[in-house]
């Protein structure tokens, strides 16, 4: 299966670094809640880690790849 283009605008290099940072960012929140975490909610909060560091290991890894992230394919939110 071919690539996709990456539009005009996703293609430089600083929409890259945002995308990066944004990536390093949700890892830092899923270490933050890994670690404010109670020991009677581990299982949820285990859940939300997993979540919020994926979605942020994926921005890290398509910034360095030069594609979309899930979070950039979620659309404009308000």
């Amino acid at each position: 299966m071919e690539k996709p283009e990456l539009p005009r605008g996703m293609q430089s290099r600083s929409y890259r670094w945002v995308t990066a940072g944004f990536g390093l960012v949700f890892v830092g929140l899923a270490i933050a809640i890994l670690l404010a975490a109670d020991s009677q909610r581990k299982l949820g909060s285990a859940v939300a880690t997993a979540i919020v560091g994926g979605l942020g290991g994926d921005a890290i890894v398509s910034a360095v790849r030069g594609r979309r992230s899930l979070l950039s394919r979620i659309g404009p939110l308000p």
